[in-house]
């Protein structure tokens, strides 16, 4: 369809946005500071974009467009300076982490712009509860056909995405027992959770002018999907990620996307079907509920395993892929994490036990990310 074209992009290029926490200096609580934070980076001047985001206790910073992880990582690093210089010259901290342990969503003002008054409109109370962080992986793709069958088979894996970002243990000040509580807000919105199974573009493109004229969405941005394809860009977008603690923990994860994309559109390990989603939401609650240490059901073969198990035995068959995109040393940082079973939600935990504050995270957290000792 002509009236929803997809722009070809460079195959497996990759590009990272982050949502970042605001918090203030005396008591480590979300602060307003969106507007006076994003003025400041812009006037010194800075690598990727920032932008604010639904409320004003939030900003978004975005990477250009790499092909190897030792470039997007690198630029991370220069993003995360400059937001750190800006907020230390304002007397704000920053932060990762998927949600804050103990803010309150109803204090959250919404930021003002008209998209974020038209979303509090519609979705009332959900969208200051959407004061949530993650970071989302673009990757390209030729075309739109190639786009469908990438979107399609790395929902397979999208429990090992869950699991090893997870950093939102705590919410609303109290331990909420999942290792990524952030996707429970998520799930909340009505055009949220998977794709719909369609395999060409030009039925993608009649699907969303069926939606538009429905009067459901204008956009692809009304949809909260866990990967969705932005056609505008020449990729698709992995969504599910909680936002981690460190700038060199998302140009890992984001390399380790782009080398599944690589194995999955060389080798075309498996058959695109409907098979892919019976176990889908299964899954998906096992990796925000336990972690790494969640059971995965193979779709394929019926078998069940530990999610960090899975992830061991994957990352076994991505090797030469990850030579060939010179992250092997993403790769490993990996199967560390797996094999240790170790994300940042258990890092929060263990700060917590040893100080029995919810202050003291997050006060740990801007520490990290501002990568003080």
């Amino acid at each position: 369809m002509t009236g929803f074209p997809y722009r070809s992009s460079q195959p497996l290029t990759i590009g990272v946005e982050l949502e970042l926490q605001i918090l203030s200096r005396i008591d480590c609580d979300l602060t307003r500071g969106a507007d006076e934070l994003i003025a400041l980076i812009e006037r010194r001047g800075h690598p990727g974009e920032v932008k604010p985001e639904i409320t004003s206790s939030m900003i978004e910073v975005s990477t250009g467009i790499h092909e190897r992880h030792g470039a997007l990582l690198a630029e991370l690093v220069a993003i995360r300076e400059a937001v750190v210089a800006a907020a230390d010259r304002l007397n704000l901290l920053v932060a990762g982490g998927g949600a804050h342990p103990f803010q309150h969503w109803r204090e959250r003002q919404i930021f003002d712009r008209p998209r974020f008054r038209q979303i509090s409109e519609l979705y009332g109370y959900l969208a200051k509860q959407f004061t949530i962080f993650g970071q989302h992986v673009h990757v390209g793709c030729a075309e739109g056909d190639s786009a469908l069958y990438l979107l399609h088979s790395l929902s397979r894996y999208i429990p090992h995405f869950i699991a090893l970002a997870a950093s939102s243990p705590y919410y609303q000040g109290v331990d909420t027992a999942f290792d990524s509580s952030r996707l429970n807000a998520v799930f909340a919105f009505p055009l949220s959770g998977r794709a719909p199974l369609v395999e060409r573009w030009s039925d993608f493109a009649g699907y969303f002018e069926k939606m538009r004229g429905y009067g459901i969405v204008e956009s692809m941005k009304d949809f909260y999907w866990d990967i969705r394809p932005k056609p505008e860009y020449g990729t698709i977008e992995v969504r599910v990620f909680d936002t981690p603690l460190t700038v060199e923990k998302a140009a890992a994860l984001a390399a380790y996307v782009q080398v599944l994309s690589r194995y999955l559109l060389i080798e075309r390990p498996g058959a695109v079907s409907e098979d892919l989603y019976h176990v889908y939401n299964y899954n998906r609650f096992q990796a925000c509920r336990f972690g790494l240490e969640g059971n995965l059901i193979d779709p394929a073969t019926q078998s069940h395993r530990s999610v960090r198990e899975d992830i061991l035995a994957t990352a076994a068959a991505l090797a030469v892929h990850a030579r060939e995109l010179e992250a092997g040393e993403a790769l490993a940082q990996v199967e560390r994490w797996a094999r240790d079973g170790s994300n940042d939600a258990r890092w929060m935990r263990e700060v917590y036990g040893a100080s029995q504050s919810l202050e003291e995270v997050v006060w740990q957290q801007s520490r990290l990310w501002s990568a003080r000792d």
